[in-house]
């Protein structure tokens, strides 16, 4: 026979398992959520059970801590990997095809004429073809309605002008 068990310790044991099994969880789903703080509570009660001294309690948080350092390394590695779904890592791509521009694309839109959709303080949006933007006046207030032209592209700013 084993003898007695030692309860305390078994029980640190346990809240250390689940600790780690909740804080591992986080890791794959990030954000400050339920198993974070639940692990994060179940390691710090394991902490204070199975440590009869201070001294042992900073060496088992030194361990705790080098241990979370570990299973952080891993499953970014694993995540990275792509062996895991990530669900902070975006896998749809964002095509030209599907709509999609960059902010250097807008060139295309130099010398569209269309209206003010909202007034332009200096900024607001501009209807063009159909499609609203949103503009910027070259510091001037224009009312809603007024004929505009792009005049000006810089970077994601389409700068306007009132259209004569």
């Amino acid at each position: 026979m084993l003898g007695t068990i030692d309860w305390p310790l078994l029980l640190a044991i346990i809240l250390f398992l689940i600790g780690f099994i909740l804080i591992g969880i986080e890791m794959l789903a990030p954000g400050i959520s339920v198993p974070g703080i639940a692990g994060t509570v179940c390691l710090i009660i394991g902490i204070f059970i199975a440590a009869d001294t201070i001294e042992e309690g900073v060496i088992i948080t030194i361990i705790i801590l080098i241990l979370l350092g570990i299973m952080l390394a891993i499953i970014l590695s694993i995540l990275t990997k792509g062996k895991l779904k990530s669900p902070i890592i975006l896998k749809e791509e964002q095509n030209k095809d599907k709509g999609y521009i960059s902010s250097g694309d807008l060139n295309y839109l130099l010398g569209k004429r269309g209206i003010a959709a909202s007034d332009l303080r200096p900024t607001g949006t501009g209807d063009f073809d159909g499609i609203e933007l949103d503009v910027i006046s070259e510091g001037k207030y224009i009312l809603k309605g007024t004929k505009l032209i792009i005049d000006k592209v810089q970077g994601s700013k389409l700068i306007v002008k009132i259209d004569d």
